[in-house]
Formats: structure tokens, sequence, C-alpha cells
């Protein structure tokens, strides 16, 4: 049975087109076809192909301040380590996977405006596919 239930974030970004190659880089794409007929191109709805969403709006003019960003977002995915590796050079603070008190194995990133993106996987879920 499909889902009958569902969140998605709308996110407001400065650079439609940096943040979308960005959230490519983590697996989130435009379907096939989904440019609209009109040419405005003002937002975009990603996915993943695995029941992951995401879309991207065009923020207002001045309202995404660089340093004062207030919005986050987290990835649920047991790929933590392989995406560690594709964005190695741009993790927060420079520290890569590690399991946390509150029971994640995550880390961090910043995507083009300065959202904070946690990418995580339940470390108890990771330790029993270890053993």
């Amino acid at each position: 049975m499909p889902p009958t239930h569902a969140l998605t974030s709308i996110l407001p970004c400065n650079d439609l087109a940096a943040s979308e190659k960005f959230y490519a880089r983590l697996g989130f794409t435009r379907a096939d076809g989904d440019k609209p007929a009109d040419g405005e191109d003002s937002y975009r709805i990603l996915s993943d192909g695995k029941g992951g969403h995401l879309h991207l709006t065009d923020a207002v003019e001045g309202w995404l301040i660089r340093g004062r960003n207030p919005f986050g977002l987290y990835l649920y995915t047991e790929a933590v380590d392989e995406l560690a590796r594709e964005f190695s050079g741009e993790l927060a603070n420079g520290q890569g996977p590690e399991d946390t008190p509150w029971g994640m194995y995550e880390f961090a990133l910043s995507d083009p405006d300065e959202t904070l993106v946690r990418i995580g996987w339940p470390s108890r879920l990771r330790q029993n596919k270890q053993a």
C-alpha cells in the first residue's frame, strides 16, 4: 500500500541552480520533464527515488543572510559513510561521521545558503548491521 501521509520541506534558496546542484550530490533530482511549461522556474521539486522529497523555492530578496540562516534539514540514510566521503572537503567543523549521545551516527554540512544539513542513521541500526 502506498504511503497515505508525508511531510516535505520547502526550502528557500538565493540561487536555485546552485542549491539544486548541491542536493543532486545527495541524490535529489527533478523528474524528467519536471520543468514548467510557462518558463517560470522559481520552484523546483526534487526527489531521491527512495521516498525522500525536497522542494526548493526562490527566497525573498535579502531574506537569507549568510551566517544567519535558521533552516536545517536531516537526511536519514544508511549511506552515511559514502556521503561523508563524497563531501569530505565540506564537512562542518571538518568532522566526519560519529555516534552522538542522541543515538545517531551522523555528520553535518552546509548547503550554498548555509542551511544546516545533517546526514545520519540510528546508531543502534548501524551497530546491528555491523555485528
